[in-house]
């Protein structure tokens, strides 16, 4: 099918990068002027993130993507037509940590650009909403963060909706204004961000700032570890499905350099060079693409503040006298206190002490080559310490490291090492650099960003740099230093010499990188945000009217939802039964709904409900076709009676799932690949996997399994879909004898997401019953702020292998000792009835 998709696409556009990535806004792009009053949502889960005096360096997670988001949300907010950016985070209560990152909200200082040309006009500004999830009173590190996800997206969930409707009232539109756009930054707000952007349907925007894969090889190439300890050290595995996911769901993958998507990007699954460029081939003819969809990537360098530019007296300060004055900047003291010989141009190094900064290197370069100490100083500022044995083990062992070398070269009084410094005051350590005739270097054996570079130049600091990642885009625009090979000391000390003592030489790069940096400034980079966001087709919540409610919403206080996919019919009878019997009680009667979330069609529902000798309207709703169909059933007479019951869809919630649906195109792939399933047995094939037209809807795609012990593991089906650009999700359920597939933004999760809107009603307030097994998505049922029994006992069928999409455990996605989780043994109405009661639920 791939060779049909594609014929008669010649290579005419292969150059063109837009083409290549699909960011062409030729033609359709909207004037600045010509909207108003976006509300843009960004998301940046872990680190310590806050406003004023970033603690960056404090720990491994805050660095250049705190600092990064933070000015991001300023700049947009600070843009024409932006009325609110809410930049989504972790609330931090932990000891030890300042009372600041425990604020629900902080409202960021916005950004003056100078030079514009436009008013603002009235907004309500950028906050920093810090929301809680995870252990209350701990810091988690990013890798510890990815059981909590589903309790952020929740919360945030509530968040978003309520401010939508508010900046509605602000604004006297009269109705909700929903997000432009959710933007996670890095893999775990990636997961975050595609599940609100599911929940809400609203379009959404990936940056990945240091991606999975790519520090996967990296670490491998070094050897100190093996695939299993790397995953187990940093989630790895975890963090790469989370970025393929982030590709499956986002409209936009802002990267800052085409190194990145060329080289990086082009590793994952569900993301291809070749086939993006045949893809946006196909769209600007208009030709079917057959449901096959690639994210558009756009090159957008980041920004930086000039509120710190140099001055004229820093470009020409007198060289001959660089002795400081009782007026100058505290941190030039402190780092002038090492040197034997201050008056030496300093190079200067900002960066964590992470193996992948390769500060050793850096180091070894110095202290090998003896004409460049002879000639200048060494600074390197390395974060924030107390004291080494405080550090985590990674950072201690390389600040040790470098240590150690000071010694062994005796470099002593020529290399500054400060053990702290306020964020406030890097642009006066680059503007020391720069005072002293120095140079920034940065040698990181691969540079994702290199918002360091951009911070040197504009300070008029020439830089040395690595040849790997961003700097050599860097290099291109701003022509203000060498590039050098992180990995060769001795072209590392080669470069720094040249350069700090051919002085023409010097002067050139220091005025190439002045002249040039207003490319990487702010208003550009939202300039170019801004342009690229306009142009996504309009995409917003639809939750229905009031009167189209088929449920008694006001009286509702409690929902149980009967998810259980691991036991026989007979069971699942008796557990349906069991719960309502168990719930049905006393001062509850009434105020509890109920909802069956299944893999089931509706036609099967509507024979179980039968069987079971109940009403469908015992239920409120029906989430049916593994959570790609919403029904609601209503009585048509006074009398009640199975005949007279009507099942209503909920077409709203289909137009929240329909994004990126490949219909008829992903069925005749599905159907082909089905062909290729085979059993072997000796010279014979028999084809195992046949298309189940009559359990398949507009958006389930339903295949019956003949022999579910010959079928390939689901995560070598979802990879294969990837690899195809087929946007979707794929489940084995009853027991392996059948495969759905539906839309990417469909499940039974975030069905039950789309009720409580819908419906009004708190997460906390609704129970998941759910089997210590289940179908493909059950494990999705875990998390959040829901309640959930799992029932235990022999009852449930054994776990298949093939049922997984995980490549990681269990405890990476869920949170199996939350107290919102418990298990019960059995599933009699005393057994479910004793959970609630555990949980907090009123049952009598």
């Amino acid at each position: 099918m791939s060779e049909d998709l594609f014929e008669g696409v010649k290579g005419e556009d292969a150059g063109d990068p837009a083409v290549a990535y699909g960011d062409s806004t030729t033609g359709n792009t909207p004037k600045i002027s010509s909207f108003d009053k976006l509300y843009i949502v960004l998301i940046s889960l872990h680190g310590l993130i806050r406003g004023e005096n970033m603690e960056l360096g404090r720990d491994s997670d805050t660095g250049g993507q705190v600092k990064y988001v933070v000015e991001l949300a300023k700049a947009l907010s600070s843009s024409p037509g932006v009325y609110r950016v809410d930049l989504l985070t972790r609330q931090i209560l932990a000891p030890n940590f300042d009372r600041g990152y425990g604020e629900p909200d902080e409202m960021l200082a916005s950004t003056s650009f100078k030079n514009l040309k436009y008013e603002r006009g009235k907004n309500s500004g950028a906050h920093i909403i810090r929301i809680p999830f995870g252990p209350k009173d701990k810091h988690l590190a990013k890798e510890n963060i990815w059981p909590f996800i589903q309790d952020f997206v929740d919360s945030a969930l509530d968040h978003v909706v309520r401010m939508s409707k508010t900046i509605g009232e602000e604004i006297g539109s009269g109705c909700p204004v929903w997000p432009a756009v959710i933007h996670g930054h890095y893999a775990s707000a990636g997961v975050a961000a595609t599940l609100l952007s599911g929940a809400l349907n609203v379009p959404m925007v990936f940056t990945g700032h240091f991606l999975g894969k790519d520090k996967l090889e990296g670490l491998l190439k070094q050897g100190r570890q093996t695939r299993e300890q790397i995953n187990m050290t940093y989630k790895i595995m975890r963090r790469i499905e989370a970025e393929e996911l982030s590709l499956d769901a986002s409209e936009i993958v802002i990267a800052s350099t085409r190194q990145e998507i060329e080289e990086q990007w082009n590793l994952y699954d569900g993301f291809e060079v070749m086939l993006a460029r045949k893809l946006r081939a196909l769209v600007k003819r208009g030709a079917n693409c057959y449901g096959r969809y690639m994210p558009r990537m756009v090159i957008i360098p980041p920004g930086v503040e000039f509120g710190h530019m140099i001055h004229d007296f820093d470009l020409y300060g007198d060289e001959d006298n660089p002795s400081l004055a009782s007026e100058d900047p505290s941190i030039w003291f402190e780092i002038m206190r090492f040197f034997t010989n201050p008056r030496k141009p300093m190079i200067l190094a900002i960066a964590r002490p992470y193996a992948e900064k390769n500060i050793t290197t850096l180091v070894k370069a110095f202290g090998e080559c003896h004409p460049l100490r002879e000639l200048a100083n060494l600074t390197l500022i390395m974060g924030n310490r107390e004291a080494i044995s405080k550090m985590n083990k990674v950072s201690a062992a390389v600040l040790t490291s470098v240590l150690t070398l000071i010694d062994e070269y005796d470099l002593y009084g020529q290399v500054a090492y400060p053990k702290h410094h306020k964020h406030s005051e890097v642009p006066d350590i680059y503007r020391l650099a720069a005072r002293t005739k120095g140079a920034f270097v940065n040698v990181a054996y691969f540079e994702q960003f290199g918002v360091t570079l951009i911070e040197a130049a504009m300070h008029g600091l020439p830089v040395i740099a690595t040849k790997n990642g961003a700097p050599v885009e860097i290099h291109q625009v701003l022509d203000n230093g060498l590039l050098v090979d992180p990995h060769d000391q001795h072209s590392i000390a080669d470069a720094l010499y040249k350069m700090l003592s051919e002085k023409q030489f010097w002067s050139r790069c220091r005025e190439n990188g002045l002249k040039n940096i207003h490319q990487f400034s702010w208003p550009e980079h939202c300039k170019n945000y801004l342009s690229r966001i306009l142009t996504l087709g309009p995409r917003h919540p639809a939750f229905g009217n009031k009167e189209d409610q088929k449920v008694p919403v006001n009286c509702r206080k409690c929902i149980i939802v009967i998810a259980v996919d691991s036991v026989s019919k007979e069971d699942l009878v008796q557990i349906i039964r069991n719960s309502i019997e168990a719930t049905r009680t006393g001062t509850l009667s009434g105020s509890t709904g109920f909802v069956l979330s299944t893999s089931l069609t509706i036609a099967e529902i509507r024979s179980l409900i039968k069987y079971t000798g109940m009403l469908p309207t015992d239920f409120d709703a029906f989430i049916c076709n593994s959570g790609s169909d919403i029904y609601y059933p209503s009585q048509s007479s006074d009398v009640p009676s199975n005949s007279r019951v009507t099942f209503a869809l909920d077409n709203n919630y289909r137009s929240h799932i329909e994004y990126r649906w490949g219909g008829e195109g992903l069925r005749k792939y599905l159907v082909k690949w089905a062909s290729s399933v085979v059993e072997r047995k000796g010279r014979t094939e028999k084809q195992i996997i046949f298309e189940d037209s009559e359990h398949s809807s507009t958006y389930c795609l339903a295949f019956r399994v003949v022999n579910p012990n010959h079928l390939p593991p689901l995560k070598e089906l979802q990879k294969l879909m990837r690899i195809q650009s087929l946007r979707c999700h794929a489940l084995y359920n009853h027991g392996a004898t059948r495969l759905s597939v539906i839309p990417i933004h469909a499940s039974r999760s975030q069905a039950l997401r789309y009720l409580s809107i819908r419906w009004g009603i708190e997460l906390p307030d609704a129970v998941v019953i759910v089997g210590e097994t289940g179908d493909s998505d059950y494990e999705e049922l875990f998390g959040g702020l829901h309640k959930t029994i799992i029932l235990k006992g022999g009852f449930n069928t054994p776990a298949n292998r093939i049922h997984t999409v995980r490549r990681y455990p269990l405890q990476d996605v869920v949170a199996l000792d939350s107290s919102n989780i418990i298990g019960v043994e059995g599933f009699s109405s005393g057994d479910i009835r004793s959970a609630m009661q555990q949980l907090g639920i009123p049952t009598q």
